[in-house]
């Protein structure tokens, strides 16, 4: 698995303010909601725990007026980090699973048409994430984030001139990428989301690329089927790490 391409995708994605590479870590520097874009991570995973390169990492973030944070994967290469981490006081949560998987997968799922995809977001795109059951703010940082991704197709699903679900697929690194999926909440179990999917990877396919990685919370059950569907499977899961 190339978790060096990956990550500097995901990263690249979620356009943070600001990135740094400290000794084999990359450091996504923003304020934002989006928790990748404000935190650093192992390029390798078998990286040791360097005291002075988390001093570094640490120093960068305070410089910035941000706390320091970590997204740390699950596995044996980083035991060394997540003992460091836990010596400094750090405490980990929200685990969340990489998964990757192909084009193919993804359109085969679908139940119903694929979804169209656009070069950039409309109003009604961004309306998704600030709809009833979505917190407002958290939802205007989060299209703030996406829509700043370098290289991006923003997929969507209107009736009636209301779109009722969205997602992004970012490229880069050889890799695409699915963020912001976002299902009306009157609206799920429809299917919706499968047809976004299904528009995200013919765009992928449009490019030539066969890989496609995205990142879902370990007890989001419901994304989790849908991606299982789409034949996506599990290549590592990581915590974030954060201290009072």
């Amino acid at each position: 698995m190339d978790v060096e391409a990956i990550e500097r995708a995901t990263v690249s994605a979620v356009a943070p303010a600001e990135t740094v590479e400290i000794g084999g870590w990359l450091l996504a520097l923003d304020g934002g909601a989006i928790r990748r874009a404000g935190s650093a991570v192992p390029l390798r995973h078998d990286l040791r725990a360097d005291e002075a390169t988390l001093d570094a990492i640490e120093a960068a973030y305070a410089e910035r007026g941000l706390r320091p944070a970590f997204r740390i994967a699950d596995v044996e290469g980083l035991e060394a980090v997540r003992d460091a981490l836990l010596a400094r006081g750090y405490r980990f949560e929200q685990p969340t699973l990489v998964k990757v998987g192909a084009p193919a997968g993804m359109i085969a799922a679908a139940r119903g048409e694929a979804a169209p995809v656009a070069a950039a977001p409309d109003a009604g795109w961004a309306s998704v994430f600030t709809g009833e059951g979505f917190d407002a703010a958290d939802g205007a940082s989060r299209v703030a984030a996406l829509t700043r991704s370098p290289d991006a197709v923003y997929g969507g699903i209107a009736e009636a001139g209301r779109t009722l679900a969205v997602g992004v697929a970012a490229f880069g690194h050889g890799w695409a990428s699915v963020h912001g999926m976002r299902t009306d909440q009157a609206r799920r179990g429809e299917g919706l989301a499968g047809r976004v999917l299904a528009g995200l990877a013919l765009a992928a396919q449009a490019r030539g690329i066969d890989r496609v990685f995205l990142q879902v919370e370990e007890g989001n059950e419901g994304a989790r089927s849908l991606y299982r569907r789409a034949g996506f499977a599990r290549a590592w899961r990581y915590f974030y790490w954060s201290r009072d």
